[in-house]
């Protein structure tokens, strides 16, 4: 009988499913995705044969960690240790692929071993020495992709390098990337003398106790651990699966709703059958359990629907999301359990409201019901016209459509507020400079590096009154987990005047810490005590306020520190530039730009929207409102679809009366208008809601306060308008298709 019920309106059915696999699809795909990094990081450290690993401590991510080449031979000599490699890690542009992994490794590494060649030679082949550039192995996956074959060359950031092999190990995160000689990867990613990590085979795994206490001793500012261990504290792929669950959050409140609108119809539509149910002798518990099921089913249906759909998806685009070791194989039981809890819950949250209603009906009035509204006393509005009166008579259906509309707009906005919020941030960043310089091509902010030297030639330029170096990273504490935001600075230049310091003293040398009111509220810290960053103790020797949450979620240090840190000996994230008169920073902007081919220059407020890193978010940001307007517009069509059919032989009666199918197409439309900007007016309160639930978020809700450009709004009122058009138009040529004989006999 359920079965039943769901394929009598098979329009109503399919749309749901639909509304409820894109917002599955989206889960699974992400899922992938976070999924494919953890066993792509679990595979590079596990799968290298060796017994421990060598790192900076609390690094946010493999690709930042820094540990200084230099000690290998040390390590090497001790009478624990059989062998010793370095790896250097990174991703970087390349070929029109934004985010592509690179991996350096000594020609004479062990871990090299795992990379099996399928096609040419390795690094330390006679291809290799005889190659016209700068040797490379490739991929696999990546070859296929980039259609590379030995012999080729390929662009990496400002050198090329030349294909010698093609590589297969298993993962896809190795099989889409590159391996290159680790002198060449440290000339890439800016980082002379570093490695990420050393990997370590003992001679016997009973000597790891005594080598721990060797190494602790040697480098206390480092940190040994077990490949397992260290692959569990990469925070990457916990990152996106928080990004997941909130995805999932967010398809739960707009598919719920446009579950409950459609079970609500399917209700009121079936008010006389379930009256003869009733009447038949079906308990009030045995009706809830019918429109239950229904709802579950349609859920679970949905979720079968969403599950294929991101398969298809990862397929399709596996080109682009293998760089990052996503692909259909990712799709695991957890992800699937992931996928198939978010649509029971989906279920149960838009199923409850509608079966408990049906329970609730008593048969005598029920039986009574003839179609197109509750046959209670219709209450009219004292203003409006028939549109305004037509959704004010639905008063039920209205409210959810607003909702669906309202969601769906105000999770967009809330996004875009907080992310125009960071940018206020970062643009702050910059104190009173007029122009900020980052390396050019760079994947992310920051990886950009740029030398020192660089900044001492555009301050001889005229009209240049300061330039003032930044390093910029950030790190983990070791007892909070909390993110620590890093910004090192020379004690003397102009920039690092913008830090209010409250109490204590700026900085006069290395091994000194401004540290941020927030931080040092969270940590109890005062002037004169000493804090862990990174593995490295520095003295506070000054409180500071910016008012900038961001900022203060951190310390200051010098320009030397964290350069040391960061593993960039002379090396910036960026500049920021003073000029005596902004009205010359543009000419100054196009100046600096023609005079150094690897690095871009731009007026600070214009700095924002060029980072790559914003580029990428704003594609996100993108993705994610095409998803939500996807969902959103399901959830409308269904709605105002089931309107018209509620409303046939109201319908009938117009076209009877004289109403042209122009004007019936009008009627419908412009009630679909109404509830698109209704439903933006909801969004924006919904928008608002979201942040202040941001705002309580421990630490991390005070980092950004929205920025609430008319931008946003415009763009709101946008897409509550389009919602309300895709959804309404379909239903209103339908109901233009009504013949008025048919549409009175309409039951």
């Amino acid at each position: 009988m359920i079965f039943k019920n769901l394929f009598r309106q098979k329009g109503r059915t399919i749309l749901t499913v639909i509304g409820i696999g894109i917002g599955v699809a989206a889960i699974v795909g992400l899922g992938a995705l976070a999924a494919g990094l953890k066993v792509g990081y679990d595979s590079i450290l596990t799968g290298s044969k060796a017994d421990l690993i060598l790192s900076q401590p609390d690094a946010v991510d493999l690709t930042t960690t820094s540990v200084d080449e230099s000690i290998a031979g040390q390590l090497a000599a001790m009478p624990e240790i059989t062998s010793v490699s370095g790896m250097l890690q990174g991703f970087v542009p390349t070929e029109n692929v934004p985010y592509f992994f690179v991996y350096g490794y000594p020609a004479d590494s062990f871990v090299l071993s795992r990379f099996r060649i399928v096609e040419g030679g390795d690094l330390a082949s006679r291809e290799a020495k005889q190659a016209h550039g700068k040797p490379l192995i490739l991929g696999a996956s990546a070859a296929e992709v980039l259609n590379k074959n030995p012999g080729d060359s390929i662009r990496i950031m400002e050198s090329v390098f030349r294909v010698v092999g093609i590589y297969e190990t298993g993962a896809t995160l190795e099989d889409n990337g590159a391996v290159i000689l680790l002198r060449d990867a440290q000339d890439v990613l800016g980082k002379p003398r570093q490695v990420s990590v050393f990997y370590i085979q003992l001679k016997d795994v009973g000597m790891r106790d005594r080598l721990e206490r060797r190494v602790s001793r040697l480098w206390p500012n480092l940190s040994l651990s077990g490949t397992d261990e260290f692959a569990d504290k990469q925070l990457m792929g916990d990152y996106i699966q928080a990004f997941v669950w909130g995805i999932a959050g967010l398809a739960i409140l707009i598919g719920g709703v446009s579950m409950m609108n459609a079970q609500l119809m399917s209700v009121i539509e079936r008010t006389r059958e379930i009256g003869v149910l009733r009447a038949t002798g079906w308990s009030s518990k045995r009706i809830l359990g019918m429109i239950m099921s229904e709802s579950l089913l349609v859920s679970f249906l949905g979720g079968l629907v969403g599950v294929l759909l991101g398969w298809l998806l990862l397929m399709v685009f596996s080109n682009v999301v293998g760089f990052f070791g996503a692909s259909a194989a990712n799709i695991n039981m957890g992800i699937l359990l992931q996928a198939f809890i978010t649509v029971m819950v989906l279920g149960l949250v838009g199923g409850f409201y509608p079966a408990w209603r049906a329970s609730r009906l008593q048969p005598v009035e029920a039986l009574r019901y003839e179609g197109g509204t509750s046959g209670s006393e219709v209450h009219r509005l004292p203003l409006g016209g028939m549109t305004v009166q037509n959704l004010w008579q639905r008063t039920t259906r209205t409210l959810l459509t607003l909702g669906v509309i309202g969601i769906t707009v105000g999770g967009i906005m809330a996004l875009e507020g907080l992310i125009g919020g960071f940018t206020d941030v970062i643009v702050a960043m910059g104190g009173d400079a007029e122009i900020i310089v980052r390396q050019s091509g760079v994947a992310d902010t920051e990886f950009s590096a740029l030398d020192e030297r660089i900044g001492e030639k555009i301050a001889a330029f005229p009209g240049v009154a300061h330039v003032s170096g930044l390093g910029f990273t950030g790190t983990i504490l070791p007892d909070s987990g909390a993110i620590f935001i890093i910004f090192g600075y020379a004690p003397h230049e102009y920039s690092i005047q913008q830090f209010n310091i409250v109490e204590g003293e700026s900085l006069t040398s290395n091994h000194q810490m401004l540290l941020g009111r927030m931080m040092a509220d969270s940590l109890s810290k005062s002037v004169g005590d000493t804090i862990e960053v990174g593995g490295s103790r520095f003295k506070v020797v000054g409180i500071y306020e910016s008012g900038a949450a961001w900022e203060e979620m951190g310390g200051v240090i010098s320009l030397r520190d964290a350069q040391a840190y960061m593993g960039r000996p002379r090396k910036v994230t960026m500049y920021l530039v003073k000029v005596d008169q902004p009205s010359q920073a543009e000419e100054i902007v196009i100046r600096i730009n023609a005079s150094f081919s690897d690095v871009h220059a731009s007026l600070s407020g214009e700095f924002v929207e060029q980072m790559p890193d914003m580029q990428t978010v704003d594609g996100l940001i993108a993705a994610i409102s095409l998803l939500a307007i996807g969902v959103g517009g399901v959830g409308v069509l269904n709605t105002m679809l089931m309107s018209v059919l509620e409303r046939t032989r109201e319908i009938g009666v117009l076209r009877s009366l004289g109403w042209r199918r122009r004007r019936v197409l009008g009627l419908i439309m412009n009630e679909s208008i109404v509830l698109g900007l209704v439903g933006g007016l909801f969004g924006i309160g919904i928008a608002f809601g979201l942040t202040f639930l941001f705002h309580l978020i421990p630490m991390y809700g005070s980092i950004l306060s929205p920025n609430w450009d008319l931008v946003i709004f415009v763009r709101a009122f946008s897409v509550a308008l389009l919602l309300g058009v895709l959804g309404g138009l379909y239903p209103a040529y339908r109901a233009t298709r009504l013949q008025p004989v048919e549409a009175l006999r309409y039951e």
